[in-house]
């Protein structure tokens, strides 16, 4: 049986590098009232010819046009950003699991090209490209001065052809020189296998496919098939190192686990831009006990479905703190000029707990131990430290992320190998199990009673 949630909006995607994505035109460009406004558009458009027609060299116009609108989006946040009509092709193909390039997730900071998260099985990283590493060269030119869209049109080309990147990384004092060979990325977006004969393991490397849903409940389903339903202790879903991807495979993904409930809402500026996605019935896991793993390359869609399966007391977390990326971004098309990426509202957990700037702490702290070579190396990452990050509600000094590692050998796994004891009963926490009785209702009514909070008026007139 193939279930979907009850999705009020389609077509978002929550990520940490091409993150939010809401493909509409129903998002009106409001007309400026103000005459300062018009004035400083003037200014805009004397400036533009005066450069136009005198530059020493006769500029490329419609470069000076992209960079002028990426100039302004860049000023937002770092997630907000203009694509060229290619662009917008490569990231529909993107969304279809498989593309050409390295394999990395990547957002832009100080300048240089940050890595959130190697994709596995990738070019990236097979080459030893970690999470918060710097790209500032790409084949021996500077990325400085470089939007991010134009860097990631650098690094994607021909399949097999290598390309030459330097990297600066934390700990290091010199900068890292990388050759690596472009390849087909195609990302498996879904990963299972059997623990202890008893346990069903799923990891998640990214909810950029438009078939995730679909993969995961095959992998359930070869769980179940292998593993009698009596015999079956749970199951272990791996979170970490997923930086994001499209809103409604999250929601579709937290409502495989659910069988009731809102999964998240999202706020824009105006109250009434509010909008709640739900689960529907059927948790095609049949009540079995759950542990999420988080680290903090865990982002946005990631932390969607740990917090919805957390604050609901379907899930117990495990891990460190997440990335904290709370943001959503709305593609709004712009004909044959390409597309304008924007963040138009937060999303917020059923509880009504915004994560942008805080992340998610686990149930249970569990720290992954580092291998001697990566020993500061690799420290916390995290959407607090992007410079022009959009301050979360309950932002504090303590910020959003830890470190984002997760070995390749599950002997070496310290978390996971804490989550399979929770399930085996080996190891004991309070925090697990989680009890589910009554956490709808109980999360909806506290959610009903902050919303009156901020709106005492509209709460009033409701009542009346």
């Amino acid at each position: 049986m193939i279930r979907r949630a009850t999705l009020l909006l389609a077509g978002v995607v929550i990520g940490a590098s091409a993150t939010g994505f809401l493909v509409s035109s129903d998002i009106p460009a409001r007309a400026a009232s103000d005459d300062s406004t018009y004035r400083e558009m003037s200014l805009f458009g004397d400036v533009f010819e005066r450069v136009r027609s005198q530059y020493v060299t006769p500029p490329d116009e419609e470069k000076m046009i992209q960079d002028a609108i990426n100039g302004m989006l860049k000023g937002l946040d770092p997630h907000s950003s203009y694509m060229t009509a290619e662009e917008s092709m490569e990231m529909r193909d993107e969304s279809k699991g498989e593309f050409g390039g390295l394999g990395i997730e990547v957002t832009m900071e100080d300048e240089a090209v940050k890595v959130v998260a190697p994709i596995d099985d990738t070019p990236a990283s097979e080459a030893g490209v970690l999470a918060g590493d710097k790209i500032i060269e790409i084949d021996g030119e500077s990325v400085r001065g470089m939007t991010l869209n134009d860097a990631v049109d650098r690094m994607r080309g021909e399949v097999g052809e290598p390309i030459d990147i330097t990297i600066l990384r934390d700990g290091v004092t010199k900068p890292i020189e990388m050759t690596i060979k472009r390849g087909i990325i195609q990302v498996q977006s879904v990963k299972w296998r059997v623990e202890n004969d008893d346990i069903g393991y799923i990891r998640l490397t990214t909810f950029m496919n438009e078939k995730l849903d679909e993969s995961l409940e095959e992998a359930i389903k070869e769980i179940q098939a292998q593993v009698p339903e009596d015999k079956l202790k749970g199951y272990i879903l791996d979170l970490r190192l997923n930086p994001g991807g499209f809103l409604n495979q999250a929601v579709s993904v937290s409502d495989t686990f659910l069988d009731e409930g809102e999964v998240v809402s999202t706020r824009g500026r105006d109250e009434r831009e509010t909008r709640r996605f739900s689960a529907g019935p059927g948790d095609l896991t049949n009540g079995k006990p759950i542990v999420v793993l988080v680290n903090g390359g865990s982002a946005s869609a990631s932390e969607i479905v740990a917090g919805a399966l957390h604050d609901l007391k379907r899930a117990t977390l495990v891990g460190t703190r997440t990335f904290g990326k709370g943001s959503v971004q709305t593609i709004v098309p712009l004909g044959d000029q390409g597309s304008l990426r924007l963040t138009t509202a937060l999303y917020y957990t059923p509880s009504g707990t915004s994560i942008q700037g805080t992340g998610i702490e686990p149930d249970i702290i569990v720290e992954q131990k580092l291998p001697e070579d990566l020993e500061g190396l690799i420290r916390p990452e995290g959407e607090s430290a992007l410079r022009g990050h959009i301050e979360g509600d309950q932002e504090t000094d303590e910020g959003s992320g830890s470190v984002a590692y997760v070995p390749r050998e599950p002997e070496d796994d310290v978390q996971l190998q804490y989550a399979i004891g929770l399930l085996e009963g080996t190891e004991k926490n309070d925090a697990f199990p989680a009890d589910p009785s009554k956490a709808v209702e109980e999360l909806q009514a506290k959610a009903h009673d902050q919303q009156a909070a901020k709106q005492p008026e509209k709460a009033m007139e409701d009542a009346n």
